[in-house]
């Protein structure tokens, strides 16, 4: 319970603080963070042949990050004695992944990949920026907890009215993709289109849940991942 609190706050918090970068640092490794979503994704597909390619994309682009800003960070992130350092710890988990997914050790690759995603997340957190990615992640945490333990929670009564919670703040986070998305997304047809599918699947786990439905919840429950993997593929 504390945990899906803090969740909540945080996410509430951020409707006070700049909810889109208008820095060229935050703005550029927003950039580079799409090479990485491809590479994320394609691991997680077990595609080898996509997976080296988007790897090296994703390290060319963040070795540009570290030429233009590592030694001498703009505002916010002037007073961050950690920013050149966690530029380099980045660049460390991309060489790991690589040599990974050139030994074919993909699910691996995807694990170690994930670091990045928390390492920018901090690095955010620390000077007090907020970008959409932090709304996507924030939903990712809570769908991954919901995914490992809603099947054990949908196998007695009581957990499942803990599962309904739980799926309680999924749908509170869904609610925070749509509402804190830039207007570049808010008009874009292919996005609206993708939040709309992750939104079906929140609402028809919830309705599972609702009905205190094992067989169902289990259904539900494997439809969640995939339209959060294409929208944050394409928009993460």
């Amino acid at each position: 319970m504390k945990r899906l609190m803090q969740i909540v706050l945080w996410a509430g918090l951020g409707v006070g603080l700049a909810a889109h970068a208008a820095d060229p640092a935050t703005d550029a490794m927003q950039q580079a963070y799409a090479p990485y979503r491809a590479a994320l994704f394609r691991t997680n597909s077990q595609a080898q042949a996509e997976s080296v390619q988007a790897i090296a994309q994703a390290r060319q682009a963040w070795q540009s990050i570290i030429e233009r800003f590592g030694k001498q960070p703009p505002l916010p992130y002037a007073g961050d004695a950690a920013f050149g350092s966690t530029l380099a710890d980045v660049a460390r988990v991309y060489v790991q992944a690589t040599r990974e997914i050139e030994a074919g050790q993909l699910t691996q690759a995807h694990e170690t990949l994930e670091r990045v995603r928390d390492l920018l997340a901090e690095l955010r957190q620390r000077n007090g920026v907020v970008v959409y990615s932090d709304h996507m992640n924030a939903y990712h945490a809570e769908m991954e907890h919901v995914l490992q333990q809603g099947k054990a929670l949908a196998a007695t009564p009581e957990g499942r009215l803990t599962l309904i919670e739980r799926v309680g703040v999924l749908g509170y986070l869904a609610d925070r993709l749509r509402s804190e998305a830039p207007s570049s997304l808010a008009d874009n047809a292919s996005f609206t289109q993708a939040l709309s599918s992750l939104e079906a699947s929140v609402s028809a786990l919830r309705r599972a849940a609702l009905a205190q439905d094992p067989a169902a919840i289990g259904q539900a429950l494997g439809q969640v991942k995939k339209p959060y993997s294409q929208l944050f593929l394409k928009f993460g």
